[in-house]
This record gives structure tokens, C-alpha cells and sequence, in this order.
């Protein structure tokens, strides 16, 4: 008994020196890369805008604002008062863009989340039990890949309606997927090694295996793919808005370019398109440069090119 305990023991130090190890080498690598400290720097400051816009935002993004003669200062340009001027009806941009920065972060973490907690349960799952069950998975993996993603999301959109929870639910519904079968091809790799085999041995159950043993030592490859999937999440919600599916009630940054496009904005009112899309743009790069650097963890042979 005190044998078994000692080798079950023996497999959970050699997962928690995976993820230490993992965490070390992500921390050295984002010191030394520059593009990921621009990343970070300038995700911190999306995130600092979207957990505090409501109490931030120099103007209810919702009101019409009026001049000193008492007119809507329709489609006004950037000014002191309204840096980044204001829409066909009044409505402050800048207001709307740090608001717009809350649903990103909504949709971009929850989704995300989502989508590598379904991913990563279906990779340990396939590849830990291989045979039938991981015929069945990766047929379901395959159907997944074989839906087009963006006329399939905004069909279910339709269907269901465009509230920013359900526009959360159908993203993640396929972006599973590439998490599935990548981190798949790790568990198989690792439910062969040393530490897995003494855990069986010693009598751990299969989910004790699963999730105490592999998970720690795939999740360098987890992480990565969260990371990625916050910004695929929000370019994917971005162009589900910007043609017209997004939730009415919330301003995202594709539901302000929606708006400025319908109303012909994008012809002559520059302040009203450019920063929208100069938002989506940064915090998708930052993103992404984020995890091209985190992506050095996972593939040795990047970090010495």
C-alpha cells in the first residue's frame, strides 16, 4: 500500500515540476521577447478599459449630445470634449469604444474558455482511451471542421437569437475543434511515458490519470490555445456584428462599425471607423504576440530560431 502511495505521490511531483517548469520558461521567454511585452502592455490596458469602462467613459455612450446653440452635434469631429467625436445621432465614439472593449473581453475569455475546457476534455478522453472511442471523437472533430464556421454561427445566431450569451454559446460550439485534435495527439504521446504507466500500476483510476497526471503535462499546449482562441473569438464576433447579427442592446466594436457602415460613415466620418478597427486590430495582435511567444513553450525548435 505505502509502494503504490509513493509511486501515485512520485507521478504528482513529476506533473507539478511539468507546470512549474512550463511557467518558468513562459516568464523568460516573455522577458526576452519585446513584441510580447508590447502585447501585454497593451492587453493590460484593454483590460484595465473593460473591467472599469462603465465608471471611466467620459460620456453614456447611449446619449445624445447637444452644442452650446443647443443643436445634436451630429457626426462632429474629434474634439476636447469627444476625442474621438461622435455618431449620426450625437452619440460619443470614445464612449462606445471603451464599452466595446467589455464585450470583447466577455466574449473573447468566455468563449475561449469555453471552447478549450470542451477541447481539452475530448483530447484526454480520445486519446488517453484510443480504439472506438476515439474513432467516435475524431469523426465528430472531422463533421466539426467540415461546417463552415462563420455562415454556420451566424445561422444559429438567427435562429436563436443575437444576445450576446448565445453569440458566446455558438463560437465556442466549434472552435473545440483545433484544441481537440492537436492537444489529442499530446495525450497520446504522454499516457505512453513512465509516470502515467507507474500510476496505473499503483492502482489510480482513469480519471485520476486523466486529470492529475496528463492534464498538468499538456497544458503548456492548453494555455496556448485559450490564448489564441480569446482573439480568434473576437475577430469572430466582430464580423458576426459588423453584418448586422450582433446583440442590439450591447456596443461592440463590430456593432459601431455596423452602424458607421450602414449609415455611410465609413465615406466621411474617419473618427467614427478608425478606432473600432484600430481596437480590434491592437488586441488581436497583442493577443497573438502573447502567444506566438507562449507557442516558443510548447515548440523548443522555434525558440532557437
Amino acid at each position: 500500500m505505502s509502494t503504490n502511495q509513493s509511486t501515485i505521490t512520485t507521478a504528482t511531483e513529476s506533473a507539478r515540476n511539468s507546470v512549474a517548469t512550463a511557467y518558468s520558461k513562459s516568464r523568460s521567454i516573455l522577458e526576452g521577447e519585446r513584441l510580447a511585452q508590447f502585447g501585454v502592455i497593451v492587453l493590460a490596458v484593454f483590460i484595465f478599459a473593460g473591467l472599469f469602462a462603465p465608471f471611466i467613459v467620459p460620456h453614456d455612450p447611449g446619449k445624445i449630445n447637444h452644442g452650446e446653440d443647443g443643436d445634436v452635434l451630429r457626426l462632429a469631429e474629434p474634439t476636447a470634449e469627444h476625442p474621438f467625436g461622435t455618431t449620426h445621432l450625437g452619440r460619443d465614439v470614445m464612449s462606445q469604444v471603451m464599452m466595446g472593449a467589455q464585450v470583447s473581453l466577455i466574449v473573447g475569455l468566455t468563449a475561449a474558455a469555453i471552447a478549450t475546457v470542451v477541447g481539452t476534455s475530448v483530447a484526454l478522453v480520445a486519446g488517453y482511451y484510443g480504439g472506438k472511442i476515439d474513432n467516435i471523437l475524431m469523426r465528430l472533430v472531422d463533421i466539426a471542421y467540415g461546417l463552415p464556421f462563420l455562415p454556420f454561427v451566424i445561422a444559429l445566431v438567427f435562429i436563436f437569437g443575437s444576445s450576446l450569451y448565445n453569440i458566446i454559446l455558438v463560437i465556442s460550439l466549434l472552435m473545440w475543434r483545433s484544441s481537440a485534435r492537436v492537444i489529442r495527439s499530446e495525450v497520446l504521446t504522454q499516457k505512453e511515458r513512465p509516470y502515467v504507466q507507474s500510476a496505473r500500476a499503483a492502482g489510480a483510476s482513469d480519471f485520476r490519470i486523466m486529470f492529475r497526471h496528463i492534464l498538468p503535462n499538456v497544458l503548456p499546449l492548453v494555455v496556448l490555445y485559450l490564448t489564441f482562441g480569446v482573439a480568434w473569438a473576437v475577430i469572430y464576433e466582430a464580423s458576426i456584428a459588423f453584418l448586422g447579427f450582433g446583440d442590439p442592446d450591447m456596443y461592440s466594436w463590430g456593432t459601431i462599425l455596423y452602424e458607421a457602415y450602414i449609415n455611410g460613415a465609413i465615406r466621411y466620418a474617419w473618427w467614427w471607423v478608425i478606432p473600432p478597427g484600430v481596437s480590434i486590430m491592437l488586441f488581436v495582435m497583442s493577443v497573438f504576440f502573447i502567444g506566438r511567444s507562449l507557442e516558443k513553450v510548447t515548440n523548443p525548435d522555434l525558440r532557437h530560431n
